[in-house]
């Protein structure tokens, strides 16, 4: 798709820049869609401060001139027309659902970096000749309706292994439950939101050409090497296993230390030993738990049963087998208790697409701000989009690390910075690809 155009770059000799001041406007406003009070949003898919951020996103849109669209699963599209619009289209975006307590800059970042990409060429008028998209994808969190990356898997579900897109079945989706109180089903949130629309208009191979999606880091990485910008070469491949360990129950107050089989103290040995031997392990592995269930949960009653998960990410499968023969090597007992460990899902590292990552390098270097390479340890709907079309992403660095908390932070220079980026990444994406199909 892009080599035969790629040389054609270096006759562009024109850099275009975002507006500090409507990034600053943008973080500002949209900041109050769900606040916290505390420095953060809470803005659950489909809820009532969600629908509020859409309809900024529409309203600032339609003020630009582009057209807005909707599709069957409540994903919002603007399309800001081309000089060639039967040429197929290029999208950027990201989602404006948050999770409970969280920041203000994941997701909807890539939000507001897309319309300004869009705002910046309608009000410069910058020539270009595919039609560009800024896009709001629906339910990226699963905070209220799981699972998480809910649309992409849908949209993108031909072209997904079998393996994820089963989990992402239309139908299914529709009859997920709200987390909160089991009120409510996604269908019915999609019913009563007033952007649901035509599947025909869903992101698609035939229409569109390629997707970027501008997003905070979530981590320490940029920031501690001093860099303005991250080119994402991949979201790293993870595995999810379920561990389970069997006690006794007995009373708290009469039963001897000696014997008992005390299920929530064997979960602490079960911890201690694969924090052991997995930091053995090294490179870059990084592993969490950080789902626990205790029985009964009574302070009177030793508990008898604790079930916890276990999440191993790391970008090869070999460091990923390594982790795999940890656990299957692991003792069967720990401290009286048996032990169990079932196997979860397993996800391949999802590469981006190199020429595309090579225009987002290309474009930071000529814009003279600092980056690397970097990968995402992070889940995106980019990934997903990455099986159907060629797909880039761009980083951030966030404050001291903090993300999905209130703490999370990345300033408005640095913000417009990667809206910088994306700019020049999708108009020379405008070229490249322009010229690969007149070729």
């Amino acid at each position: 798709m892009f080599s035969a155009a790629t040389e054609i770059l270096e006759r562009d000799e024109y850099m275009y820049f975002c507006s500090l001041q409507r990034m600053k406007d943008k973080i500002n406003v949209f900041k109050q869609f769900g606040s916290t009070g505390n420095g953060g949003v809470t803005r659950y898919s489909l809820s009532k401060e969600s629908i509020a951020a859409r309809a900024e996103f529409v309203k600032r849109m339609l003020a630009i001139g582009a057209e807005i669209k909707t599709d069957d699963i409540a994903n919002v599209y603007a399309f800001l027309k081309g000089s060639e619009p039967d040429l197929p289209a290029i999208v950027m975006g990201s989602h404006c659902d948050s999770v409970k307590n969280g920041g203000n800059y994941d997701g909807i970042l890539g939000v507001m970096g897309a319309m300004e990409v869009l705002e910046t060429v309608a009000i410069e008028n910058i020539p270009h000749r595919h039609t560009l998209v800024a896009m709001i994808w629906t339910n990226e969190e699963g905070s209220l309706y799981l699972p998480s990356m809910m649309s992409s898997g849908i949209v993108c579900g031909d072209y997904l292994p079998l393996d994820i897109a089963t989990k992402y079945r239309y139908e299914d989706m529709l009859h997920s439950v709200s987390q909160l109180d089991g009120s409510t089903n996604f269908k019915q949130a999609l019913d009563a939101s007033g952007y649901r629309g035509e599947k025909e208009n869903r992101l698609n191979c035939r229409d569109f050409c390629a997707m970027l999606e501008l997003h905070i880091e979530q981590g320490p990485l940029l920031e501690e090497r001093g860099k303005d910008i991250g080119a994402v070469t991949c979201v790293i491949g993870s595995m999810v296993n379920r561990i389970k360990i069997y006690g006794q129950s007995d009373h708290a107050g009469t039963t001897p230390m000696k014997n008992r089989r005390d299920a929530l103290y064997a979960f602490s040995r079960v911890l201690e030993y694969l924090h052991m031997k997995l930091d053995e392990i090294g490179d870059d592995l990084v592993y969490t738990t950080g789902e626990i269930n205790c029985h009964p949960n009574i302070h009177t009653v030793i508990p008898d049963y604790v079930e916890f998960t276990l999440d191993v990410r790391n970008e090869f499968p070999e460091i990923l087998d390594r982790a795999r023969e940890v656990l299957d090597n692991m003792p069967s007992e720990f401290a009286g208790c048996r032990v169990e460990v079932e196997t979860g899902w397993t996800r391949d590292t999802v590469y981006f697409d190199s020429e595309l990552v090579s225009l987002v390098r290309q474009s930071a270097q000529e814009l003279e701000y600092s980056f690397c390479d970097i990968n995402s340890g992070a889940g995106h709907d980019a990934q997903f989009v990455s099986y159907m079309l060629p797909t880039a992403m761009i980083f951030v660095p966030s404050k001291d690390g903090h993300s999905h908390c209130e703490q999370e932070y990345t300033s408005p220079e640095l913000c417009t910075k990667g809206a910088d980026v994306l700019l020049n990444t999708v108009l020379k994406c405008d070229l490249v690809m322009h010229v690969a199909q007149k070729s």
